[in-house]
């Protein structure tokens, strides 16, 4: 498989995740795990270009998949992408459990092409939880993203 940009050969048991196989062995512990039930969006990944529960991905599904995590995001010379940028900016990473999946869906959202309103950000990103309540910090985020990208930021 392939992640964020590098390939890599692993051998591991096919009922491993792969949230286990982010953080655990390839380190990427931008990735968390919060339900464990992909209830929660913690885990959230961008998968062949789709977002995805990564604690619900098994292992015996990843030959030659595409996954982006949230530090993949980060430009080569390691500059933050805009939604990073963004989420900063408007302090939209109180205890920064819930960032990773929330910035991922942003991108998803972005990505997808639909015409950004609040409502469509509200229901674009109501696939994660954030148990520090930054919904409104979260939302200026995007649309400020949004903005900085469409004018090639």
């Amino acid at each position: 498989m392939t992640v964020n940009g590098e390939t890599h050969s692993l051998t591991v048991p096919a009922r491993e995740s792969l949230l286990e196989i982010l953080r655990d062995r390839l380190f990427l512990t931008g990735v968390k795990e919060g339900c464990g039930h992909g209830d929660c969006g913690a885990c959230l990944v961008i998968m062949d270009g789709k977002l995805v529960n990564s604690c619900l991905v098994l292992a015996g599904d990843l030959d030659g998949v595409t996954v982006t995590t949230v530090e993949g995001l980060a430009g080569e010379n390691g500059e933050l992408h805009p939604l990073q940028k963004a989420f900063l900016k408007e302090g939209a990473v109180q205890c920064g459990y819930c960032s990773s999946g929330m910035i991922l869906s942003a991108k998803a959202l972005i990505d997808s092409g639909v015409p950004l309103t609040e409502e469509s950000v509200r229901e674009g990103l109501s696939g994660v939880i954030c148990r520090c309540g930054t919904y409104p910090r979260t939302i200026a985020a995007v649309m400020d993203a949004a903005q900085t990208m469409r004018n090639g930021g």
